[in-house]
């Protein structure tokens, strides 16, 4: 991708970094611009860890799409996927599933532009604008209900995406409103950025965070018990609860891989 790229829509704003496509670059992708790829490298610079943190998200997700999957879910509602770069859901799920379906939401036009070239061409996956801060707006929209069977199980993932929604915005409501259109069985995947453990690597954090303050996605931390009591009551939280991603059942390989105590996930299941 490069800033000349004409197709680009007439409302976005190139010059500004944004999210989906700085975490595109994080992983190793290619859609994305200049401008975020020089956020990342300054994030970076603040804060070392934090390629160590997109890297850990991602493992688990690729972790725990492979456990839901064998457990027997076949649909995937992933909000604030960003651009399914390496490592993405469908990949993953179809894998073990060739029929699991999965809705990929962001609010970013060309994350979803993208998203929808890259998934040309298979019945399975789709990608829709949406943004998580109006869930009945994604719930509900008939592209969404039309490919995702909500009189099913649903797993909806929120990977690196909660702490773009500051306590204004009642992320709580936001939970309860998806935990409503989802019926027993269903699951929510979270993971969530936390506090730093030593007072240097919190200032490193907090460095970083400011630079975020600049984009339109400011970063919130949130601590465990924070995003615990956000669950609510409709959710049941699974084993091994609330952890680091690195935590959350690692494959083998995965042994020696650093801890990222910011890093924090959750799975959850619909009661």
């Amino acid at each position: 991708m490069t800033e000349s790229d004409a197709w680009v829509p007439d409302e976005v704003d190139v010059t500004v970094p944004n999210a989906a496509r700085v975490y595109d670059f994080a992983l190793g992708g290619v859609h994305n611009f200049k401008v975020d790829r020089e956020f990342w490298e300054r994030a970076t610079s603040a804060n070392p860890h934090a390629h160590l943190v997109a890297r850990a998200n991602r493992s688990f997700l690729g972790r725990v799409v492979r456990d839901l999957v064998s457990g027997g879910v076949t649909q995937f509602l992933d909000i604030g996927s960003g651009i399914p770069t390496l490592g993405n859901v469908h990949e993953i799920a179809q894998e073990a599933n060739p029929g699991a379906r999965v809705v990929y939401v962001d609010i970013d036009p060309i994350a979803v532009q993208q998203s929808r070239s890259l998934l040309a061409g298979n019945p399975y996956a789709r990608a829709v604008e949406g943004d998580l801060r109006k869930p009945e707006d994604i719930l509900y929209r008939d592209e969404v209900v039309e490919f995702l069977d909500f009189s099913r199980p649903v797993a909806v993932l929120m990977v690196a995406v909660l702490h773009f929604v500051p306590d204004t915005d009642d992320p709580a409501t936001i939970l309860a409103t998806v935990g409503n259109a989802l019926v027993s069985g269903s699951h929510l995947v979270v993971s969530h950025l936390a506090p730093e453990v030593t007072p240097e690597a919190r200032e490193k954090q907090e460095q970083a965070r400011r630079l975020y303050e600049r984009t339109p996605t400011p970063v919130v931390i949130r601590t465990a018990e924070e995003l615990e009591a956000l669950l609510g009551d409709d959710f049941a939280l699974l084993e091994p609860g609330i952890v680091a991603a690195t935590s959350w059942k690692p494959d083998p390989d995965e042994a020696d891989e650093p801890p990222q105590p910011t890093a924090l996930v959750a799975v959850a299941r619909k009661r």
